[in-house]
């Protein structure tokens, strides 16, 4: 076959392919203050942006909204702005109300009324109390009310005098004294002649005749005064029974127009009017049996004891006819929108606020608190999935809430013991709330899978994407954004030029020159840092040279641990060679992920080979220092390799791959390249370049895969052949099918437009040993000559067959007992 007509080495990349750059010229504004008032679109997001829409004004059961994006993706943010939009056309839920029951102490009452009605009920009730407690004192004093309660109380005293007439005639019939002293009744035993109380000496002179008649007189006065408290007793309630009808009468129409002024004052026909009425009604008994409390007592000091108990029980009285505004919407425009940063079961659901009281504990209707649910009722909810799912009841109660959609506040210090001698139980709501949970696409797979009932209530996927195809459009929106932002935090606004190069940035974070990375989180954080470097040399206006030194800055801050292993190979400590040609040795180039920074390395591979049956050994895999990707690559080069030489079949081969210095473990199929080559040149004993590093996954069928952190990788190599001084013939061997995701740094690129570096790119492993041995690779069906690389390879091959066919030959033959032994290779 003529080698002419075979694929050949790649030929380098040109600089214009290594990156994305924005022309400032393009994006059609000097700076960013023009662009302040502009529209901002969910840049990139049509398809979140149709979901949430679509959820969001879903108003059915069971269509809440799981929001699923990366942290700064701007899915929390949007989707909060998103809630407003929706919650500004809907109406205003109602107020939420809880009231005391008279009838049933510990069952709080819940009351809804129309927004802005529950702070009226309840401002109308205080400013009612305030009124009973100085107009019933003033009206109960009037001269008419007095003087009706003093006839009352003579015509009961009339009565009772002359009740009392009679049975003190009785009692001196029998000879005793009757007396009334401090309420009690006292009689004293006189004289028969003297009709003087009788003397200690006189009484002990009676005989036994005439004491037995005393005591006779005392059981029949003892008798008469039972029958006297019988008959006085339905006067003292006749009389009791006349001044409250008198009071109730003199005070009644003060509290019913005061009532009334409340009814009439919530003119809206209201779901629970019933409810309210049967709770007026209930005030208004129970005022008109206390009214005595509003009559401060006779004769009694303001500092008197008396009138402290009295004053106390008044305005315990008045405190229970108050309203417990639980949920005030009057000052809403639309439904409400709750964002839930801590959710726990008292924010959450709400909970009850006990008092000290002096024996246990206290708590009544004006200690309920409402939680985020009853403040979202008619609206959006937002919660964070990772903060629910660290507290298990709580998430077992949002389950039980969903099933439902109603919510009774619970008792939660009582059910915990806190003493209280009555626990409340406040009357349940139904809630009526559409809940967005944000979490990422692991925590909405596995609530697909692990819990299929709450799946069910969250029907609304909203799926963030972490990058989009970017486009004329995509940069207009981004450089909106950039002003906004500016304008929010009151930041230096940034020039054009700046712009182009924060969305190159922008690009660069996706690895992609076709697509934006999603993460504006990131985009705010370097604008930020752009706009500080402004502010340093004191420009009004942050250009591209501000972003270059925030990028600089951000560097130095975070790549020390790069900085120690670059010293390390400038310090011969870790072995990189860097010219010249080497027999299974290759540089290829790994990525360190530390979180918060990225940088690409090089690590030396190196292949062995010798006549033998063990086959391929992956000693990383051996000695348990890879991953599962990467002993997935090795597995696929090995699949790859027998079938290059199934031909020669069985193969008597003893191969070993190592990367060199590696000792924190490795994952990722990227090397499996560079494997492939440093095995190909242990077997056909061709040297490879060591100037040019590889990186690029393979198949079973030798084409190059892409493969990730390609612009790290790429830099780190750069970087340690520009420390040893830039030869012109350095480059990196990469796939073709990662030519899009190239945005290299500018040092690079300039480096390659001036010769001084390249970036080659394959379509299959051929063309990569092509160019790493300067021969042709033969590793095709069509490609099949001598002194291609496969042939030399196949050579040592059939030559290792040889030699293991021969030992075997040889052990085979050695006789049994005495004689020569072969001896351990």
């Amino acid at each position: 076959m003529n080698p002419n007509t075979t694929a050949t080495a790649p030929c380098a990349l040109p600089a214009a392919a290594l990156r994305l750059r924005i022309d400032p010229e393009t994006l059609g504004f000097a700076d960013t203050r023009a662009l302040v008032d502009e529209p901002l679109p969910w840049i990139g997001q049509q398809r979140a942006f149709e979901a949430a829409r679509f959820g969001l004004t879903m108003q059915h059961p069971d269509y809440h909204l799981f929001v699923l994006g990366e942290v700064g993706s701007g899915r929390a943010s949007l989707m909060r702005q998103a809630m407003q939009d929706a919650a500004a056309r809907r109406p205003v839920p109602p107020d939420l109300c809880f009231l005391h029951d008279f009838d049933a102490p510990e069952r709080p009452r819940a009351l809804r009324l129309p927004a802005g009605q529950g702070r009226q009920l309840r401002d109308q009730m205080a400013r009612w109390s305030r009124q009973l407690e100085a107009d019933i004192p003033k009206r109960l004093a009037a001269p008419d009310v007095k003087n009706e309660s003093e006839r009352i109380h003579r015509r009961y005293q009339s009565d009772e005098a002359q009740a009392f007439s009679q049975l003190a005639e009785f009692a001196r019939a029998r000879r005793f004294r009757l007396v009334r002293d401090e309420g009690q009744m006292v009689f004293t035993l006189l004289g028969a002649t003297t009709h003087e109380p009788l003397t200690e000496a006189d009484a002990a002179a009676l005989g036994s005749a005439e004491r037995a008649a005393i005591a006779q007189a005392e059981q029949e006065l003892h008798a008469e005064i039972v029958r006297f408290l019988d008959r006085t007793r339905p006067l003292e309630h006749a009389r009791d029974e006349a001044l409250a009808q008198l009071l109730r009468q003199s005070a009644g129409p003060l509290l019913t127009h005061g009532l009334d002024e409340v009814r009439q004052g919530l003119r809206k026909q209201i779901k629970d009017g019933v409810k309210l009425g049967r709770w007026l009604d209930q005030i208004q008994r129970e005022v008109l049996d206390q009214l005595a409390l509003f009559v401060p007592h006779e004769g009694t000091q303001a500092d008197d004891p008396l009138e402290d108990e009295r004053r106390s029980q008044l305005a315990d009285l008045l405190a229970l006819c108050q309203v417990n505004l639980a949920v005030d919407n009057a000052g809403l425009q639309g439904a409400p929108v709750v964002v839930e940063d801590n959710p726990q079961l008292r924010n959450l659901f709400g909970h009850i606020q006990y008092e000290s009281g002096e024996d246990a504990p206290y708590a009544d209707f004006s200690d309920i608190h409402a939680g985020g649910l009853l403040r979202a009722h008619g609206g959006y909810l937002m919660l964070f999935l990772r903060d629910l799912l660290g507290d298990t009841p709580l998430w077992e109660r949002l389950r039980r809430f969903l099933r439902c959609n109603r919510l009774a506040i619970e008792d939660l210090a009582a059910s915990h013991g806190s003493g209280a001698t009555v626990a409340l139980q406040p009357e349940g709501v139904d809630v009526e709330v559409k809940l967005v949970l944000i979490g990422s696409a692991a925590e909405y797979y596995v609530l697909q899978e692990g819990d299929e009932d709450l799946a069910q209530r969250f029907r609304v996927k909203v799926d963030f994407a972490d990058r989009f195809i970017a486009n004329a459009d995509t940069h207009y929106a981004s450089a909106v954004f950039i002003a906004r932002f500016c304008a929010q935090r009151g930041l230096p606004h940034c020039s054009a030029a700046a712009v182009a190069r924060l969305l190159e940035c922008m690009h660069r974070e996706a690895d992609d020159q076709t697509r934006q990375s999603a993460r504006f989180s990131s985009l705010e954080a370097l604008v930020l840092e752009c706009a500080a470097q402004a502010r340093a040399r004191g420009a009004l206006l942050a250009d591209a040279a501000d972003v270059e030194a925030a990028l600089a800055a951000r560097r130095q801050r975070h790549n020390a641990p790069e900085e120690e292993l670059h010293e390390a190979i400038a310090e011969g400590e870790l072995l990189i060679t860097l010219e010249g040609t080497r027999v299974g040795q290759l540089n290829a180039l790994t990525q360190i992920d530390l979180g918060d920074y990225r940088f690409g390395f090089p690590v030396r591979i190196t292949a062995r080979t010798h006549a033998g049956q063990e086959g391929l050994v992956n000693i990383e895999r051996e000695v348990e220092l890879s991953g599962p990707i990467h002993d997935k690559g090795v597995l696929i080069l090995h699949s790859y390799f027998s079938a290059l030489f199934g031909h020669l079949a069985p193969l008597a081969l003893n191969a070993s791959i190592v990367l060199e210095q590696e000792y924190s473990g490795i994952e990722g199929d990227s090397a499996s390249c560079a494997e492939l080559y440093a095995l190909l040149s242990s077997l056909s004993g061709l040297p490879l370049r060591q100037d040019i590093a590889v990186t690029g996954a393979l198949n079973q069928h030798g084409e190059v895969l892409p493969v990730g952190g390609l612009n790290e990788k790429i830099e780190g190599w750069f970087r340690v052949c520009a420390h040893a001084g830039l030869t012109g013939t350095q480059g990196v061997l990469i796939p073709a099918r990662n030519q899009r995701h190239l945005m290299l740094s500018p040092a690079v690129v300039d480096a390659v437009a001036a010769g001084r570096f390249h970036v080659y790119a394959v379509q299959h492993v051929s063309e990569g040993i092509a160019l790493l041995t300067g021969t042709q690779a033969g590793l095709t069906p069509d490609e099949h000559w001598e002194g291609s690389v496969q042939a030399r390879a196949e050579r040592t091959l059939l030559a290792y067959r040889r030699a293991w066919q021969a030992m075997a030959l040889g052990r085979r033959g050695v006789p049994r007992g005495r004689g020569t032994y072969p001896r351990g290779l």
